[in-house]
Parts: C-alpha cells; sequence; structure tokens
C-alpha cells in the first residue's frame, strides 16, 4: 500500500461510518457501496480489516457521550432513580435482555448474515422497505406535538417493561440479517411501536447499541484475525501491516469518532423536533437507487 490516494480512501471511509453508523440509514450497506463507488477490492485482507476496525470509533463514543446517564443507571442500580424497580425491571437489566434477544437469534442465523453482507439487492431492498416501515411507523405512532427532553427520556426509560426491552432486542435482529436495515432504525421503529416516545426510542437505541457492537465488531475482528490452515494452503489470518497501514487505521480510526460524535449531539435534538421522515425518505430514494445500480450491474 503507498499513495496519497489511501489516506483520501481512509478518510472518507471514516466520515461514511462515522455518519451513518447511528443514523437509521445503516452504516453497513453505505460503507460497501462506497467501497464498490471508489473502486476497492472487497477481497483485500487489509480493507476488510479496516471496515471492521473503524466500527470502533463510533462505540467508544457512546459510552462517552452517555457517561452521565450510564453512571447514574450504575448507581441507582437496582432499586431505580425512585427506588420501585427489581434486579429484572432496572434500565440496565432491560438493556442485558434485549442484548440476549438479540444474541439469541442472531447466532443460529451466521451463516446466512454472511451470505447477504455483499448483496446490492439485499441491501437496497431493505434499505427501501425499511424506510417505507420507517415512515409508517413514524406517522402511526411519533408524537410530532410532545418535545420530549433528555430528563423526560430517561424518566420515560425507567418505566420501560421487560416485554419491551425483549420486543426491541429481536427486532434488532434483523439489522445483521438483512444488511440496509439499520440496527438503529430496527430498534428505534420497535420501540415507537412498544409505546416508547422517539426520544425515549433512540436513547434505548444508543445504550443497546454499545453491547451489541462491541460484540458484533469483537467477534467479526477475531473472526478475521483467528489464524486458520487450509489444507494443504498456507495459514490465514490477520494481513501484515506496516507503518503505513496503521497510519490508516489511525487516520479511520479518529475521522469515524469524531464525526460520530457530532451525530450523535445532532440526531438527538433532530429526533425531539422533527422526526424520522427525512431519515426515510432518504432510505427510500437510496434503495431506488441501489436496486437501479445492481440491475444494470448484471
Amino acid at each position: 500500500m503507498a499513495g496519497l490516494s489511501d489516506y483520501l480512501l481512509s478518510l472518507i471511509l471514516g466520515v461514511v461510518e462515522g455518519l451513518t453508523e447511528f443514523l437509521p440509514v445503516s452504516s453497513t450497506a453505505h460503507l460497501r457501496i462506497a467501497e464498490a463507488l471508489l473502486g476497492m477490492d472487497l477481497g483485500n485482507g487489509y480493507w476488510k480489516m479496516f471496515s471492521i476496525v473503524i466500527q470502533l470509533g463510533p462505540i467508544l463514543c457512546l459510552p462517552i457521550y452517555f457517561r452521565e446517564r450510564i453512571t447514574r443507571f450504575f448507581q441507582t442500580f437496582p432499586g431505580g432513580s425512585r427506588g420501585d424497580k427489581t434486579i429484572f425491571t432496572h434500565p440496565i437489566s432491560l438493556t442485558a435482555m434485549a442484548f440476549v434477544a438479540t444474541s439469541a437469534t442472531s447466532l443460529p442465523l451466521i451463516k446466512v448474515i454472511g451470505k447477504h453482507l455483499e448483496s446490492l439487492y439485499v441491501m437496497g431492498l431493505s434499505l427501501l422497505i425499511g424506510g417505507i416501515a420507517m415512515w409508517v411507523i413514524d406517522l402511526r405512532y411519533g408524537r410530532p406535538q410532545e418535545r420530549v427532553s433528555e430528563p423526560m427520556a430517561a424518566e420515560e426509560l425507567e418505566h420501560m417493561g421487560i416485554a419491551q426491552a425483549i420486543w426491541i432486542g429481536l427486532c434488532q435482529t434483523l439489522a445483521p440479517v438483512f444488511p440496509g436495515t439499520s440496527r438503529s432504525m430496527a430498534t428505534i421503529a420497535a420501540g415507537e411501536v412498544s409505546g416508547l416516545s422517539r426520544s425515549a426510542a433512540l436513547e434505548f437505541s444508543f445504550l443497546l447499541s454499545i453491547p451489541t457492537m462491541v460484540a458484533s465488531t469483537g467477534y467479526d475482528l477475531f473472526k478475521f484475525l483467528r489464524p486458520s490452515h487450509e489444507a494443504g494452503g498456507p495459514p490465514a489470518g490477520r494481513p501484515d501491516i506496516d507503518p503505513h497501514g496503521w497510519a490508516l487505521l489511525a487516520i479511520g480510526f479518529v475521522i469515524s469518532f469524531v464525526v460520530a460524535y457530532a451525530v450523535i449531539a445532532w440526531f438527538m435534538n433532530w429526533v425531539r423536533t422533527r422526526g424520522f421522515t427525512p431519515f426515510a425518505i432518504y432510505r427510500i430514494l437510496a434503495g431506488a437507487a441501489v436496486l437501479v445500480w445492481a440491475l444494470r450491474a448484471h
């Protein structure tokens, strides 16, 4: 690897990851589409690892941005801020339950997940169908007349139930199975359907993203870096990384972190005042464009 073009690629991919990880538009689909548009070799071991590593930037954003909320949850565990919670109904426990629901349904589908990861058809359809679903759900269940502040959303999370948490966790399974669905879109829409306000659904989506992204990214990285030996072939595992390669990883990580942090702050305020309709329209248009592109490519 050499040349200024590599630095530009790492910057662009870092921006794409940071912009799309927490917006309900699917970072997986946008990264794959960006890589294809940039003419990158999707089979190249280094760039495969790069796309995994830069996800660590947005992951780090969440506990930093929500540090006060997370600290307060741990300080009030298990009784809650009013002392009326149990070890099973505290927001931390509900987040864990939602994560377990996602894991239990995702693990048996690992082969299906791998098969769909590079499919433009699946990404296009998921973007399109998810956009329509998000639009309908937000119109039906959203509360445009209510501005739910952060304290109000936190209080609402204190009153969530076990059934709501498990429902949201199960819906999150759609994201890895159908790339283009978007983890945040699935959890936010599921939260609204279950009775949460937009703000509370968004906050729970962010909280649930912490264990989910750590587990999924950690698993992907472990699977990629784990040495394996094909019969009669050389060992397969992580690519050798020179100083130039480490510099590209650092650029992608830092850029994705900075952009994702800004997106979280902006997105929280946007949702409280405007809702998800613009993102639903974008998904529909992007999905249609990807489907046309996929059809022309074949």
